[in-house]
């Protein structure tokens, strides 16, 4: 069986409106690829080092298909709104089983 992957996105936002826009055209690539948020900017405390404002974590079926999702067209589309009003950090990474 396939380890899940994730995304772990941190991420500062600039303009609140056009993030909105991303989310809109992320929704579809991540239905494609089976994405599950488990976070989704809710409320954070930075215990060490530094972090964004916000910080999501979205769930994949596969390692393959969280990398599979960023490279899609779909995603890349949305990326390029979302890159115009933040600036942060992503991270694609293999899940761990126990």
């Amino acid at each position: 069986m396939p380890k899940k992957g994730y995304w772990i996105g941190n991420m500062d936002v600039r303009d609140a409106a056009i993030y909105e826009k991303y989310r809109v055209a992320n929704a579809k690539p991540f239905a494609d690829y089976g994405a599950k948020f488990l976070v989704r900017g809710g409320t954070q405390q930075v215990r060490e080092g530094k972090a964004h404002a916000r910080t999501v974590v979205i769930e994949f079926p596969s390692y393959a298909d969280a990398v599979a999702c960023y490279e899609s067209p779909g995603y890349q589309n949305a990326k390029d709104i979302r890159m115009t009003v933040s600036d942060g950090s992503l991270v694609i990474i293999e899940g761990y089983e126990v």
